[in-house]
């Protein structure tokens, strides 16, 4: 393949003669709805206003009122299966999580990550021209993956979104917590 083949400037015997090209980054269009994929551990129906609730959420129940709502989503009761049902609308088996991502069974089902090979919410909406951004827990990388050391193949940057602030293992001191950005 010509590494040439799509750049549609032109490359003349000087830079004078040359005209650079940059192709035009993919826009969502207007009209286009925004996206907020709100995920939360240890709650249910009975915790939010929006759902019956006692309990006053008002925030949430404005959100609730004007987005769409998921209310008969299975997966298991653990966050990181949880978080890779939801990023890629598969089963986490398929996916690579089987459990908590912290541990590689060395079984394709349990590698502690999701595979390459299933896209990610994140990384369809990027490619359509959304900005992605995840904020919070993220526990979807294994143990020897989620230190500022690196390597960073499976975390929020590589998964398609473009920023990311929050940590990257299942939990973290809620006081002085160990945060990560971009």
């Amino acid at each position: 393949m010509n590494k040439y083949e799509e750049f549609e400037g032109t490359i003349g015997r000087t830079h004078k003669d040359s005209t650079p090209w940059w192709p035009t980054p993919k826009r969502v269009g207007d009209g286009s709805p925004n996206v907020i994929i709100i995920l939360l551990d240890d709650t249910g129906f009975a915790h939010f206003g929006c759902y019956g609730s006692r309990i006053e959420t008002p925030n949430i129940d404005r959100l609730a009122e004007g987005g769409l709502r998921y209310n008969n989503f299975h997966t298991t009761a653990l966050c990181s299966p949880t978080r890779a049902c939801l990023l890629t609308g598969r089963n986490h088996h398929t996916v690579g999580m089987r459990a908590v991502s912290n541990f590689n069974s060395g079984f394709p089902n349990m590698r502690g990550y999701i595979t390459p090979h299933a896209a990610t919410l994140a990384e369809i909406l990027r490619d359509d021209g959304y900005a992605t951004m995840a904020v919070g827990k993220w526990h979807l990388a294994p143990m020897e993956q989620a230190s500022v050391a690196g390597p960073f193949d499976h975390w929020p940057l590589q998964r398609g979104f473009n920023r990311f602030y929050g940590f990257m293992q299942g939990e973290t001191d809620q006081f002085y917590p160990e945060l990560t950005y971009d």
